[in-house]
Order: C-alpha cells, then sequence, then structure tokens
C-alpha cells in the first residue's frame, strides 16, 4: 500500500472522527508534520464534540438473561432493563444527578456490568481543556433504581486526559477499571524530557465499588486514543489488549494478565508506523476453555485491514493472524465474542451507501470459519458494532441513528 492510500484512510477516519484531528493536531492525516492547529479551534471542536448527541448504546446481559442498557442524554447516563430482548424497556434511571459531559463515541462508550443483582457502570467525563478527561464509576445496589454518586476513579486529577476505559467485574466482587492515561506524559513535559504516547493504568475495587486502591500502571507508551479491552479468564484474573507503540513509532498491539506479577505480551506485528493514532481499538474475549480471542485493525504497508487471532496458553504462542473484511469498503471497528468453542466477529464496513455489519462465526474455537455475511445496514449515522451474550446465545447490539436500537441474533 502506498503512501496516498494510507493518507485516504485517515482523511475518511478524519472525517467522521475529528477528535483524532484535535488529538494529533501537529500531524497531517499521513502523519507528516504539520503546523499544530490553534488552540482556539482546538477548543472550538472539543466543545462541539462534548455537545454533539451520542448514539453510543451499550448493552449487556445479566445472570438471569435480563438486557441492560447504558445511554447518553442531556448530559446524563441512563440505565434500563429489559425483559424481551429490547422490545420494551423500563424507565430509565439517572446515574449521575449533577449533569456531566460524557464522551460518548465508539472508542469511548460507557460501559456497563451486572453481577449477582449489582449494576455497575463506569464512563468518561470531559473535562474543559481539549481531549481531557476523568473515569467515573457508579454502581446499583437495589437492582438498578437508583445509583451512587459517582466517585472518580484516576487518582490523578490533573486537567489531562484519562479516557477510554474499561470495566470488568469478577464473580467474587472485585471490580477492574483500565484505562489509557498522560500523567506520565506531563510529567515528562514539566521535565523537559520525550514521552511517546500515554499510558495504561488500572484500578482495582475489592469491597464491591464502594472504593479503589491506588491506581496502577500497567504499560508506558500506549496509543492515545484507541480503547483498551478487557476481558475475565477462567481464574477470574483481567486480561487487557490495546494498542502499543513499539520502537519508533510501531502502533501494534499487546496484552497483559493483571495478576501484578506479568508482564506485557506483544500480540500483533503488523508494524505499521504512524504518528498519529487511529482511533481504532481491538477487542478481546476469552472462551471457558481458556483461549483467549482477539481481533484488530492496523494499517501497514504489507499488511493492513481487520486480523483475528487466538492464544491457548495465555499469550505464549498464538495462531496464525487470520485476515478478514473487505479492505476496499473501509472494514473496520471489529469485535469479537467466545461462547465455549463457538466464535463470532463483527465489523462494519461501507457499500457506498449504507454502512453494512458483517459478520463470521466459527463453531471450532476459531480454527475455522463461515464465510463473512451482511446481518444489518443503515443509511445513516451509526455506532461501532457490540456483541454480547444471555449465556447460551450471542447478538449483535447496534444503535443507528434511522433504526434505533437493535439487537439482532447472531446465527451459528
Amino acid at each position: 500500500m502506498n503512501n496516498s492510500t494510507i493518507a485516504l484512510f485517515l482523511a475518511a477516519t478524519l472525517a467522521v472522527c475529528p477528535a483524532l484531528a484535535v488529538d494529533h493536531a501537529g500531524h497531517d492525516k499521513s502523519g507528516a508534520a504539520a503546523p499544530a492547529a490553534a488552540p482556539a479551534d482546538r477548543a472550538n471542536v472539543w466543545k462541539a464534540k462534548l455537545a454533539k448527541p451520542s448514539l453510543a448504546l451499550t448493552a449487556a446481559f445479566d445472570g438471569k438473561g435480563r438486557l441492560w442498557l447504558a445511554s447518553i442524554r442531556d448530559r446524563h447516563l441512563y440505565v434500563s432493563h429489559s425483559d424481551d430482548k429490547g422490545t420494551t424497556l423500563s424507565a430509565p434511571a439517572m446515574v449521575n444527578a449533577e449533569p456531566e459531559d460524557i464522551l460518548g463515541d465508539g472508542e469511548n462508550r460507557p460501559k456497563i456490568v451486572v453481577r449477582k443483582g449489582v449494576v455497575y457502570v463506569s464512563y468518561t467525563r470531559g473535562l474543559e481543556k481539549p481531549m481531557t478527561g476523568d473515569i467515573r464509576f457508579s454502581r446499583s445496589l437495589d437492582g438498578g433504581r437508583s445509583f451512587s454518586a459517582p466517585l472518580t476513579v484516576n487518582d490523578n486529577r490533573e486537567v489531562i486526559s484519562h479516557r477510554f476505559e474499561t470495566l470488568e467485574v469478577n464473580d467474587r466482587g472485585q471490580v477492574f477499571l483500565a484505562w489509557l492515561d498522560k500523567r506520565d506524559l506531563s510529567a515528562a513535559i514539566r521535565k523537559g524530557e520525550k514521552y511517546s504516547g500515554a499510558a495504561v493504568y488500572y484500578a482495582v475495587s475489592d469491597d464491591g465499588g464502594a472504593s479503589f486502591q491506588p491506581n496502577i500502571k500497567a504499560a508506558d507508551h500506549s496509543c492515545e486514543c484507541c480503547r483498551v479491552a478487557m476481558a475475565l479468564d477462567n481464574e477470574s484474573v483481567p486480561v487487557i489488549f490495546w494498542r502499543h507503540i513499539y520502537g519508533k513509532n510501531e502502533r501494534d498491539h499487546a496484552m497483559l494478565r493483571l495478576d501484578g506479577k506479568s508482564s506485557p505480551i506483544r500480540v500483533s506485528y503488523d508494524r505499521w508506523e504512524v504518528d498519529a493514532c487511529p482511533h481504532h481499538g481491538g477487542a478481546l474475549s476469552i472462551a471457558s476453555d481458556g483461549v483467549s480471542h482477539f481481533v484488530w485493525f492496523n494499517n501497514a504497508a504489507e499488511r493492513h485491514g481487520l486480523f483475528y487471532a487466538h492464544s491457548a496458553d495465555r499469550g505464549n504462542r498464538f495462531s496464525a493472524p487470520l485476515n478478514f473484511g473487505n479492505f476496499e469498503a473501509q472494514a473496520g471497528h471489529p469485535h469479537v465474542l467466545s461462547l465455549g468453542k463457538a466464535v463470532h466477529v463483527a465489523w462494519k464496513e461501507f457499500d457506498g451507501q449504507n454502512s453494512v455489519i458483517r459478520a463470521m462465526a466459527s463453531a471450532d474455537g476459531g480454527k475455522s470459519w463461515s464465510p463473512p455475511r451482511q446481518i444489518a445496514a443503515t443509511a445513516g449515522a451509526s455506532d461501532h458494532p457490540l456483541l454480547v451474550a444471555d449465556g447460551t446465545h450471542a447478538y449483535l447490539s447496534w444503535n443507528t441513528a434511522k433504526e434505533g436500537f437493535r439487537l439482532i441474533g447472531m446465527a451459528p
């Protein structure tokens, strides 16, 4: 792939995600050096981003098959539930009594987890300076009728970027949050030193979310704006997956088991060298047999597009990456979900008129795959695809401006 093709891809990304331009105002669309945007322009773009209505609706099932939804409206986060797969919804409960600028694009959507009757939510609150935020958390102990006053999880309180959080809760009631954090970049700037990208931080609550222990740094030099994925392994230990910066500026992917003793493992070797963040994070699902399933996007000259790989031994070895999707149709934003040996992958493409969700499935733990098929489409704006499961069946959760929220069963 030549530089013009890469520039066209990033131009398309910038067109639908102006935040990328703000986050990397010192570079043009191809990654080459460019004059920085004026502070006033950055501030205006940021204000417009905060004010824009969000289609980022997050869905999750609880252990009894009830569907839960978290959505943003008028600077509030609302939670509702459904006992008929989204056909009818309960009256929404407000999470934050005080209005906040809640970030809600596909890379930075709110999160919701329901365990043993407790509803846990997290979101990123946008702050006044461009591309800054805090990680917020709340829970409901009365079945989603009311929520605790949100607390800020990041213990660094500078007005800098603490964003792109991910949330998990294990069966012991431990709450885990991981996010991208620029406190180390801020410290380096004060010292007149260089620091590439951001860092990955996480926090743990051992009292069900009433409080959190001090933040822990998982890794230096992550990409700045690609979402972090998290999944629990078969020992209820969280594993995170993120886009990392290797060498001079290779934007590949890494994983880390948050057991306090593991080290980051490099997952992808696509070697995409670009001095910009693609706003294009990966996804992770860990099956009950312990196999970890990964999907991601990269745009290197020799290896570009969407990829899938799995590991049966916690990252010691990986399957050969499988390239999937139609790169010419802007295939992107993949998601993966495993249910035992059944694995589902969904992603978004553009056919020239419509945004299309395509999917493929594996019945043998990712060794072989069905042909890709179209499962949904819309002519208007839409969120990124999200896969959820009720314990036995997989579904696509997709919110669009034209059709609204849809929950679509995934064929085996």
